[in-house]
């Protein structure tokens, strides 16, 4: 099983979008049964808070099925827990390794690999967000399967 933690700044746009969209494409494969999905922020400002609206619609709008989702922070804990820590942006990591301490296994990584995904938060841009974040979700499922993972 691969178990993957999103990370963004409060975990009620990106990350919770994150979590909701590999959800959907690891089941929609048949290959729910080999991913255990969650999603984490660096900050303590939104936790306890549900999914923000706007995110929220545009998975809708995608027709991306949800589940309750309350906010919840990154802990030091986390990292024997998970096998990789997808970074919405530079600044998610540098706040993520703050809290872990250290990454000597290299779990944590952007989920694009060639720059940030748009913030929704500052632009009100959650289509950019949501297809930033499709495409970091295919590429991901893509280098797994390439690294011969079973599906």
């Amino acid at each position: 099983m691969i178990k993957v933690m999103f990370v963004c700044h409060g975990n009620i746009c990106r990350s919770p979008m994150g979590e909701f969209i590999l959800t959907d494409m690891v089941r929609k494969r048949g290959i729910a049964d080999e991913f255990h999905i969650e999603s984490c922020a660096t900050s303590t400002e939104e936790i306890g808070n549900s999914i923000y609206p706007p995110a929220k619609r545009e998975l809708e709008n995608h027709g991306i099925a949800m589940y309750p989702h309350t906010a919840v922070q990154l802990r030091k804990s986390d990292y024997d827990k998970y096998d990789l820590f997808l970074c919405m942006d530079s600044m998610n990591i540098r706040n993520a390794m703050r809290i872990l301490g250290s990454d000597p296994q290299n779990k944590l990584r952007r989920l694009l690999n060639d720059r940030d995904v748009s913030d929704p938060w500052y632009t009100n841009r959650f289509d950019v967000a949501y297809n930033d974040i499709y495409k970091g979700c295919t590429e991901l499922l893509d280098s797994l399967s390439a690294k011969g993972n079973k599906f």
